[in-house]
Parts: C-alpha cells; structure tokens; sequence
C-alpha cells in the first residue's frame, strides 16, 4: 500500500510540473518578447529625434515658399511696369492681371505668407485692379505712373520701415 501511495505521488508531481522542453520553450518566448521590447524602444529612441528634425524642417520649408510667393508678387508687379514703361502694354496688362489673381489668392489663403497686418494694406491695392487694366489696355501713358505707385505702395505694405526713435 506504501507503493501505492508513492506511485500515486510520483504520478501526482509529474502531471503537476511540466516536461522540460516547455519550460525552455517559455523561457525562450520570454527572451524573444524582451529583445523584440527593446529592439521597440531602441527604434522609438531613434526616430523621435529623425521625427522632430522633419518636422522643424517642414516648418522651414514652408515659411521660405510663403516669403518665396510674397517675393514673386512684388516681382511681377515691377515686371509689369517695366513693360509699361518700356510701351509694351500688352505686357504689362498680361503681368498686372496675373499679380493681382495672385495677389488675391494669397490673401485669401489659409497659410497665406502675409501678416495680417500686410493683408490689411494690401487691400487697396487689390481696389485699383480694373482701373489699371483698364489703362493698360487702352494703351494709355498714365497706367506706367499707376502701376510705379502700386508698386510703392505694395513695397510699403509688405516690408513696412521700421519706427525711428529720437
């Protein structure tokens, strides 16, 4: 009966404890779920700077295309009195038209490269559009002295001098 009780046991504490192959089974998922862990994290700690960089350099990128896109406008506005001073109307009527469409479509924009201050003085200049296209199609000599105006006007308004102080 003594054998009994010791085969019940031995059969007992080999049901109870698993073979060995699963326990190194298990140890070997817990060291493939830390290494993976760590491989996570190591790769977390790497990007995050690569990320801020991109972003830092997005913010960049997109402030130079605003200044970039101000710059062209005022570029086409003395383009176009140029021309006008140089008789070529045609020119210049064609140069006026697209710098107040763009004009107008930077002013309305979201992330528009003006301030909002800018946009304000810009708005008079956006006023005198049919007015000079007018003159530029009808040829006439005082659209060259309208169009040098605007241009100082929009000079004024885009790069405001700064206060002197006394």
């Amino acid at each position: 009966m003594q054998e009994a009780r010791n085969i019940g046991k031995e059969i007992d504490w080999e049901v109870a404890a698993p073979p060995r192959s699963e326990i190194r089974e298990s140890s070997l998922l817990k060291r493939v779920a830390l290494w993976s862990t760590m491989l996570l994290l190591a790769f977390l700690l790497g990007f995050i700077p690569v990320w801020l960089s991109a972003r830092e350099g997005a913010r960049q990128r997109d402030a130079a295309q605003a200044n970039l896109r101000v710059s062209q406008l005022q570029n086409r506005l003395a383009t176009a009195a140029i021309y006008s001073r140089s008789g070529d109307y045609e020119a210049a009527r064609l140069a006026t038209s697209d710098f107040f469409t763009d004009l107008r479509a930077e002013v309305s924009r979201q992330e528009s490269g003006f301030t909002t201050k800018q946009r304000e003085a810009v708005q008079p200049i956006l006023s005198e559009r049919d007015d000079v296209i007018t003159l530029l199609a009808r040829s006439d000599g005082a659209a060259t002295e309208r169009l040098a105006d605007l241009y100082l006007s929009y000079v004024a308004a885009v790069n405001p001098a700064p206060k002197k102080t006394q």
